[in-house]
This record gives structure tokens, sequence and C-alpha cells, in this order.
């Protein structure tokens, strides 16, 4: 049966595998080998050492290698497998040739207990995903994966099901907050580290959802459409930086249809792109229930997960039968099998397996703590109410349960915390996980008490924020108040709209009503509306900020970190100003399909605003700072790229950090807005640094699809360096030569 792409291994490169073991025996070189299990010679590559491992198994042992279940105990739905550690899922061993298990958990925001399945035992919850992508500090990101990878290979994990790069193209959309903004510069490269971080450890992280995967309602039915150079320029780049930079061995896709093919047996997607055109060689599993028969296997995915949710176990049996009848090449399930080990290999599977091993759980706090304030983007400060003075007499603190802790986002990304147990708020609902999804979850890392520690001499008071009336006049009476603001999101389903729910609002126009020195600090998985903008004083995101997110707000609120988040995502004035100002599929019945279509094409977020001439409520990028920065000097080389440089100095009386934004202003003539790179420059007051930043080519150009590539046309290209999207700031231009580049 002819393959769309090339799977079956070459005679040669086997050859060539055996002959360079003979030549490690023969040179006397010093690698201990089995010679039974030659593929465990370290000396040979990932790839040698899978194809050697793979024509050593039976037919049995391949289909065992594709098709795995979940594995947690939940009734009938699912039972925890004998052997498996009780998470997302397992792989079981194939111990007559040494493969060991795959245990897979989530994921981006710590090693979760799904379901409580593993009584007892708890890890370090981060911040959300928006909250690590407004840090803009890729070393921040990789620090982040590689202490959620020391504790999954410490805790006996080898698979993280981690690394969002969705773009986040509508403020409803439900796991935003697991994902790193809209743009796809700052997607994939922040993406790319956190990935990074979590293989230094010696755990697959896989990169998710691939692809074109916004959106939570209908997300098992919906179709995507999208013109698919548009999509190589917006979702596809993110990816395509994150798996350059990150290398995972592993991707997911998605639910939902793009172009009207389910994403796990779509061959544009996963065969021309992926693996032909990206030279991907790690291994597709699917998302738990996104396999719909094994034409899958047949195309271009290589492992069904979570089998217990599809129909059937596509790749079991039927995927056994199909290869038997030839529908199914026997090259093409080796394929599959071989990515998968290669993969194992390439990342220490095999070498360096999980080990009980002590957790250095109070530093991984520190991290977290650390990562949450420096996410924290200030987005309003009137006449400087911000910091506050630790000599402030009375602090009114209102609403937001913050007396109880900091709030976190629901779904397979919920991590139990180190230390106190959460506060977990049952939602109800109908669906089966509801259970699971639909809960709010509090840690317990209580704003009220950081406040009242680091105002010792203040009279610290709380209202709970009920009765907006009372909280009102509590706050008349106080030097400043703080009202809280929560929306919670989760897995499963997109948000109504943008409003702070059960009335929230208006308690905040209440309280900045009354009290003119009012900051409002808000708790959120997305973008919201602020009808009460113009009465506050002050305006804090600070995101689902994890386990010690209450401090890492008191930290920012008085000035022990000086805050340097900006916004990863637009805020908008109103949904009118949106692509889609109707949520997609609302109102629909379970299972009836519909098409969303992605009109504003690669112009995703800021890009969209720019086209439509619409003016957001805070721009990406935006986010204010305890001091001031100036950019100057700006020299813009051409040639192949555009390499960018300038100097930023801290023009005001407090150390921070600067993000300097660079973005394209026009290519060729036509005009636009597309970041093209950035820096993080932390600066003493008066002290001055350079910053230089070379943009990758692909950020200049277009895809053309009937060349199949990408295309950056010769002629004046302009630049603007700004501390948003809308910031006019610094401009420059250079010549660029014509070029084409592979896809």
């Amino acid at each position: 049966m002819k393959q769309p792409y090339p799977v079956t291994p070459k005679p040669r490169q086997t050859w060539c595998a055996l002959a360079a073991l003979t030549c490690c025996l023969l040179s006397g070189a010093a690698v201990a080998v089995d010679s039974a299990r030659p593929w465990m010679n370290t000396a040979l590559s990932p790839d040698a050492r899978a194809r050697l491992l793979e024509q050593a198994l039976t037919l049995d042992e391949r289909i065992a290698l594709v098709h795995s279940p979940m594995a947690l105990d939940l009734g009938e739905m699912a039972k925890k497998q004998a052997g498996a550690l009780g998470s997302a899922g397992y792989v079981a061993p194939i111990e007559r040739v040494g493969i060991p298990a795959l245990n897979q958990t989530d994921a981006s925001l710590g090693v979760t207990n799904p379901a409580g399945t593993r009584p007892g035992d708890s890890a370090t919850a981060l911040a959300s995903g928006l909250s690590l992508a407004a840090t803009w500090n890729p070393r921040l990101a990789r620090a982040s994966g590689a202490a959620i990878g020391q504790e999954s290979h410490a805790k006996g994990f080898n698979v993280l099901l981690a690394g969002g790069a969705n773009l986040t193209r509508d403020p409803r959309g439900g796991r935003n907050f697991e994902y790193l903004g809209e743009d796809p510069w700052l997607a994939g490269v922040m993406a790319g580290a956190s990935i990074a971080g979590i293989q230094s450890a010696n755990v697959v992280s896989t990169t998710k959802h691939f692809a074109l995967n916004p959106y939570e309602t209908g997300r098992d039915y919906h179709n995507a459409q999208i013109d698919p150079a548009a999509l190589r320029e917006s979702d596809l780049l993110a990816f395509q930086l994150a798996i350059e930079r990150g290398q995972p061995g592993s991707i997911m896709c998605a639910y939902n249809k793009i172009n009207t093919v389910y994403a796990c047996e779509n061959g544009p997607l996963l065969g021309d792109a992926l693996k032909r055109d990206w030279g991907y060689k790690g291994w597709v599993m699917s998302d738990w229930g996104a396999v719909h028969s094994t034409v899958a296997a047949a195309q271009v995915l290589d492992h069904e997960s979570g089998e217990q949710l599809d129909k059937q176990v596509f790749f079991g049996e039927p995927l056994k039968q199909a290869v038997a009848a030839g529908k199914v090449a026997p090259g093409r399930l080796s394929d599959m099998v071989q990515r998968i080990l290669r993969s194992m290999f390439a990342v220490g599977l095999f070498d360096r397996p999980p080990v009980a091993a002590k957790i250095d759980y109070e530093a991984h706090a520190k991290l977290a703590q650390d990562a949450a304030a420096e996410g924290i983007v200030l987005l309003r400060n009137e006449r400087n109410t911000l910091p506050l003075s630790r000599e402030v007499k009375r602090i009114a603190v209102i609403g937001g349960n913050a007396a109880l802790g900091v709030l976190s986002g629901g779904g397979s990304s919920q991590v139990t915390p180190t230390g106190q147990p959460p506060v977990i708020v049952p939602m109800g609902g109908n669906a089966p996980f509801d259970a699971f999804f639909r809960r709010a979850v509090w840690f317990p890392s209580a704003p009220l008490a950081a406040i009242r520690a680091r105002a010792p001499k203040a009279e610290v008071i709380f209202d709970d924020g009920r009765y907006p009336a009372a909280a009102a006049e509590l706050a008349r009476s106080a030097d400043v108040a703080i009202v809280f603001g929560t929306q919670w999101n989760g897995e499963a389903e997109d948000l109504p709209d943008l409003s702070l729910p059960q009335g929230q609002d208006a308690l905040v126009a209440a309280v900045a009503a009354a009290n003119p020195r009012t900051v409002v600090v808000l708790e959120t998985g997305n973008p919201v509306d602020m009808p009460w903008l113009d009465a506050s004083a002050a305006v804090l995101e600070a995101w689902y900020p994890g386990q010690r997110g209450g401090d890492a707000i008191a930290d920012v609120l008085f000035g022990d970190v000086n805050p340097s988040g900006r916004l990863p995502m637009t805020f908008p004035k109103s949904l009118t100003q949106l692509p889609r100002p109707v949520l997609p599929g609302r109102g629909l019945a379970k299972g009836v399909g519909f098409d969303i279509d992605f009109n504003e094409g690669a112009d995703v977020g800021y890009r969209w605003f720019h086209k439509s001439g619409a003016a957001p409520l805070f721009a990406f990028g935006h986010g204010l700072s305890y001091t001031s920065f100036a950019v100057s000097d700006l020299k813009v080389e051409g040639g192949k790229t555009l390499k960018v440089s300038f100097a930023v100095r801290n023009t005001g009386t407090r150390a921070g950090a600067d993000v300097p934004q660079v973005y394209l202003s026009s290519a060729a003539g036509q005009p636009l807005r597309r970041l093209i790179g950035w820096d993080k420059v932390q600066l003493a007051p008066g002290e001055s640094k350079r910053v230089t930043v070379e943009a990758d080519p692909r950020l200049l150009g277009r895809f053309d699809a009937k060349s199949h590539s990408w295309k950056v046309a010769a002629g004046d290209y302009r630049v603007v360096v700004g501390a948003s999207a809308i910031d006019n700031g610094v401009q420059g231009g250079a010549q660029l030569s014509a070029q084409t580049l592979k896809p």
C-alpha cells in the first residue's frame, strides 16, 4: 500500500547502525554494551537505537505501544492500570526487551493529581500560562519547566502533557489561561523554553493542542475553517517555533476539525507541515478521545491516548487487523513505534529513568512566587497610587475571597499545591467530567494575610463584598481600598462574555465611587470588561497567580517587586471589536457540528485591532512600572533580515525591568503591525544598556501557498520600538533583499 509520507526504514540505515555498533566494539571504546540488547549502546544515535529496538519487537508488542488508556480511578469511566502511578495515561512496559512504562501526567502548571487518585500527593502549583507569558522572560519559562520536570521525574512520571502553544484568538476561550498569548513569536519562544526546561529533567514533554484549538465550545466536533497560508503564518508558526526551540518528544493533536478533517487524522497538518516540512522526528499522540478510526494510523497519527473515551480501541485489534489486511502498511506501524522509541531514547527515558528523589519544594515555591510577581501587569496607576506606603494607617480589603486564598483555573491542568490543602468549591454540571473539571480551587495563599504582613502598623479591615453598599461604606473610611475581582475559567467551556461574574462589577464600581484611592486586583484567566476603570486609581492584572499568589500580589502592591509584566493578550473594549462578536456554537445542542470561520486569518489579536482600526481597552504588550524608561539611538541594518539595536535607559528613581518591543510596521511598502522581537532588561536608576534584536526572516515575509515556501519581498522595511503594540515610540528602517525560505 502506497503511503502519503515516507515511513519504511531503509535497509541501508539499519546496516549503518549495526556498522556503527561494530566499530565501537572493534575500537575498544569504553561503552557498556549488552550484545542481546544492542539498542542500549549509548554511543549510537537515538534514531539508530530506535530502529534496532523496533526490529526486535513482535507485532503484538508493536501494537501495545501505539494505544493506551487513562490510568485513573474514575469508576466505570476509567480504572487504574496495574503498575500505573495513577494519572492521565499509561503505556505498560515491555520487559522482554527493556522498554520502560510511560507514565503520563498533566502538565504545564505543575504535576497534577487528578481527582485525588494519589492520596496525599501534592506538587508545586505555578501561576497560569498567561501569567508566564506576561513575564516575557524565556529564562523564567525554562526554569519553571525544569522545576516541573524535576518534580515529575522524582514522582516517577516520564511524560508531561505540557507545552500549550495554541494562540489565544478569543478572550472568551476557556483554556486561554493555560496558553501563552496571541502572538506566534511570543508563544513559540516561551513554549519552546518551557519544553526545553521540562526535557532537561529527562521527561518527555508534548506540545499541544495541535492545532487551531482556541475554543472549548463544541471542541469535539466543530470545524475550524482557515486559509492554509494564514494558518502557517499564525498558529502553525507558534508551534513550529516551539518545536524548533524545545524539541518536544511528542505532539498532541487536537479534538477539532481543521478545514473539514479531524486534527488527529489531518494529512496537511500532521503529514505535510509537521513531519515532512518541519522534519519532526517524535511521535504524535491523540488528545484523550480524539480518535475516530484506524484511518488516523494509516495517515499520520502514531498513538491513541485515553482509549476508553473513543468509540472503540481503534489502535488495538482493529489496527492489527488493518495491518494484516494491507489497509495499513507494516512500514507505517514500524514508523509509529520508532517515533515513540526515538523520543524515549533522545530524552533519556531508557538511560536515566525516573527515580524517587527528594524535591526541594521550598525552592520551587519561591520560584513560583517570583514568577507570579513578574507576571503581574500594572494596567493603570493614577497619581502614583502604587506602590503603597507601609506607613498607611487604614486599608480596606474587599471581595474576591481575599481572606481565603487565590483562584486557579479548572480542568486537566489543575494542581494540588504543596502546604495547606486547597479549598474546593464544586460548581455542578451534568457532563461526566464535570465533577473533575467544574471545580473552583482556591490555593491557600491569602492576599489579606500577605497585606497585613507587609503593613504591620496599619489597620487592615476586610469585607467579603457580598453587599456593595456595605463594602463602599467600609472603603469610604479607609486611606486606600483594595478590591479583588475574580473570574473562573475552566476546560470544556468558554465564557459567555467578559464581565466579572456574580455582580462583581457593581461591587468594584461602588467601592471606587466611595474611595478615589481604590486599587483593583484581578485574578482572571482572560481579559475582562472594566466599566469602572475611569473611577479606579490603579489596576493590577494578577491572572491565576499560583500557590504563593497572595504573597506575589502583596510584593507588587507594596513595591517589594517593581511590576514588569506586559500583556500577552489584547484587552478589548467590547465584544463588538472581535472578529466573532457572537461566541461560535453557543446555544447549539451537544453533538451538533458547526463551522468556525477564522476570517481574521493570521491577523490575530493586536494585528486584527491594527487592521480594523479599533482602539483596545489595553493593548498587547502594555504594562506600567514604578519607574520610567526611554529608548534612544536606534539603528536598523538590512540585507537578508533586520538587525535592530537601541539603547534603553532607566530614567526614574527605582530599579526595574523594561520590555522594549520591536514591531514591523511596514514590509516592502505594505503597512502592518507584527512583533519581531523583544528583550527584558533589568536596569538600576540611571543605568543604560544596549539591546540587539535580529528578526527571524519568517516574521518579515508571507507564506506562499503556490510555491509552498516563505517569501520575503525586496524593499523598504520599517520598524517601531515601543512599549506596546500601539506605541509608535522610536522608528527606523532598512532595505531587505528578496529571499525564499523553506516551509
